[in-house]
């Protein structure tokens, strides 16, 4: 190879994108399928033709997560001793000229419930009379429900407002709409590698060689529909319609150093989640609404950790494959500015915020609110997430059906 056909690439130690990040993604340039590739400073380096591998070479990063965790360490440590040499000219692409696709096909989706701080305000305001807020199974296992993978989306497409049944406290019979109080849940997804059988289910020490990288998550929440239907079996149309997710997959390699351990866990937790060290993540998170920073989560402040949500997950015997995806629940912390959901930050519409010098509650029609993270990487570094965007617009069909 002619040296005008590499280059030596220079990207500052403090990029949230430097060699200490390397997340996985999938690209496209104009007219071309996509490719799976890395975010390296300000370019997408095509990973097939850097690393002369054709795993990359399709639209997805599902084949390359299949083939299992030793694999993941060897490419990262390939990647990285690739990106310290010249680079192959035709391997770049200034990541402002692609689209950025959904990084891997979801194979199947569950959402959980492990901020306590959550659980316990979204308690204080649905059952103000109980002076406990949290329910008598939250500190014995991660609370979660199945949810629906075709609706998982990448950042940057449009969130459809949803409609759906619902029925107020002064309505006499439910009444069919757009939702009027929708909402958003700042939360990160867990993406698994490598999957399990049927009937064995994956020990909460060994979550690390299934678990393959992380992704920033909103869960749109249509709160009065959800509020209507959700008892007896729990949540389905308000949350079905729409998630985000962020277009980088952090990979769990990547953020060893952002390990910390999680909130003492009382009381003791059931054998099959026990860890030596239960592990959280320092991940800082930000909420912007129209522009404006509104929350600050932080998910060390998660109760439940990764490891014990996919032991949970997988203890029935249930089955995971490559692909599963799996997300923490809202992410909130003790503050006010650290509460990851409107329905908390303006206590159920009674507090509202001031959003670009406008007082608001739920989201509106042509609201925009992005989610972004960082968390602590090699060497005093700082690892970047990318951001989760979505923009709200109107139902497409009318007020009734």
């Amino acid at each position: 190879m002619t040296a005008s056909a590499t280059v030596r690439l220079d990207v500052p130690r403090e990029d949230l994108f430097g060699i200490h990040n390397l997340p996985y993604g999938v690209y496209s340039l104009p007219g071309r399928d996509p490719r799976v590739g890395t975010r390296y400073g300000e370019h997408v380096v095509d990973l097939a033709t850097l690393l002369g591998d054709d795993v990359f070479a399709g639209p997805t990063l599902n084949p390359f997560m299949a083939q299992g965790y030793d694999r993941w360490v060897q490419v990262r440590s390939a990647v990285t001793a690739a990106l310290k040499e010249d680079v192959p000219r035709d391997a770049l692409h200034p990541a402002a000229d692609v689209t950025l696709h959904l990084p891997f096909d979801v194979a199947d989706y569950v959402d959980f419930y492990a901020s306590e701080h959550h659980a316990a305000n979204l308690g204080r305001l649905f059952r103000p009379d109980n002076p406990e807020p949290l329910m008598p199974n939250w500190k014995h296992l991660p609370v979660g429900y199945h949810g629906r993978s075709a609706s998982i989306v990448v950042s940057g497409t449009d969130i459809i407002r949803p409609a759906g049944q619902r029925k107020g406290p002064n309505d006499p019979a439910p009444v069919f709409g757009p939702s009027v109080r929708l909402d958003i849940e700042a939360e990160l997804g867990f993406v698994v590698g490598t999957g399990s059988a049927p009937g064995e289910p994956v020990a909460a020490g060994q979550a690390e060689k299934h678990l393959f990288g992380v992704v920033l998550f909103n869960d749109w929440s249509a709160r009065d529909i959800q509020a209507w239907e959700y008892v007896p079996l729990g949540p389905n149309l308000g949350k079905s319609f729409a998630s985000t997710v962020s277009p980088w997959v952090v990979p769990l390699l990547a953020l060893q150093e952002a390990k910390v351990r999680t909130p003492v866990q009382e009381p003791e937790v059931l054998p099959y989640l026990a860890l030596d060290e239960p592990w959280g993540l320092d991940i800082g998170l930000e909420v912007e609404w129209n522009g404006q920073v509104v929350s600050r989560p932080p998910y060390a402040a998660m109760y439940w950790s990764p490891a014990q949500m996919l032991a949970h997950l997988t203890v029935n015997g249930a089955p995971t494959r490559t692909g599963d995806l799996f997300a923490s629940g809202t992410i909130s912390g003790p503050a006010k500015g650290q509460r990851g959901a409107f329905i908390e930050l303006t206590w159920g519409g009674a507090e509202p915020v001031t959003v670009a010098g406008e007082q608001r509650t739920f989201l509106e029609d042509g609201d925009e609110v992005v989610l972004s993270a960082t968390a602590p990487g090699a060497g005093g570094t700082r690892v970047g997430f990318g951001e989760a965007r979505g923009r709200v617009v109107a139902t497409r069909h009318g007020r009734e059906i």
